[in-house]
């Protein structure tokens, strides 16, 4: 098979993608409704609630707000990626999946070709979130939004696979949406999205372990890290290798034989 048949196929899921998503208004307004009043509302009480009005993570202080930000894009990355991978459960239950899996090209390259695509519609909201974001006040170094990007990237791959290793397993639409409550907002509010992990461990001994072995507190580190131009090495690593697992074992629940999921 020609390399120009694999960029064809990863063009046209990627078009599918973005056709899907400017079809859908009100799931762009959504992703950045949710994070601004987390943004905007939210972050008065609980910078008033915890007692936090500076942080020192990085050698500088930074407002509550500011360091809320990475967690917020983390916030629709995880959203976007959930939502995409009910997409490939509707489109099992429609048909339409079957279609693209009878391609001659890999199923895995298939797959990861559609996480890749939804990785980068998550970057189109998070960059438009960051926008609005600098045009409350919240301004991060310019030169920290293209030193992000990679960590942005990796960490939508992580949380897509994620997502789409759910959804190889669950068969149902009503079923996936059910599960995704019990995913999402764990995942979330048991991090460092919100709350720096020393005041958590201020608050609790096991919620501090449970937020430091939870793979989206690495990715919002690795995105905190990035957009100041400084590196988690940590971070990077446990994102980049719970990506890897996640999508081998997301690749694996298409097979043929996994039940005729496929």
């Amino acid at each position: 098979m020609k390399l120009s048949a694999y960029l064809i196929c990863f063009n046209g899921l990627l078009q599918r993608e973005l056709l899907r998503f400017v079809q859908q208004r009100s799931r762009f307004l959504s992703a950045l409704v949710r994070p601004l009043l987390w943004l905007v509302v939210f972050a008065a009480g609980f910078r008033a609630a915890l007692g936090i009005s500076i942080i020192e993570p990085y050698e500088t202080y930074i407002t509550y707000e500011v360091y809320i930000v990475p967690g917020l894009c983390c916030m629709i990355i995880l959203f976007n990626g959930m939502q995409s991978s009910l997409s490939m459960v509707y489109d099992r239950e429609m048909g339409s999946m079957r279609v693209l899996l009878v391609s001659p090209l890999p199923r895995p390259f298939l797959l990861l070709a559609k996480l890749i695509a939804s990785a980068l519609i998550s970057m189109l909201q998070v960059y438009a979130f960051l926008a609005i974001a600098w045009l409350w006040g919240i301004e991060p170094p310019l030169a920290g939004l293209i030193t992000v990007l990679p960590a942005l990237l990796l960490s939508a791959l992580m949380l897509s696979a994620i997502g789409l290793f759910i959804s190889a397993r669950i068969r149902q639409l009503e079923n996936f949406a059910g599960v995704m409550n019990f995913v999402i907002f764990p995942m979330f509010f048991m991090s460092s999205a919100l709350y720096p992990l020393w005041k958590m461990r201020e608050a609790s001994e096991w919620l501090f372990w449970v937020c430091s072995f939870n793979p989206f507190s690495h990715a919002v580190e690795l995105v905190r890290f990035g957009l100041y131009q400084q590196l988690n090495l940590q971070a990077l690593l446990v994102t980049a290798g719970i990506t890897l697992i996640a999508s081998i074992l997301a690749v694996s629940g298409f097979q043929p034989q996994k039940g005729g999921r496929g």
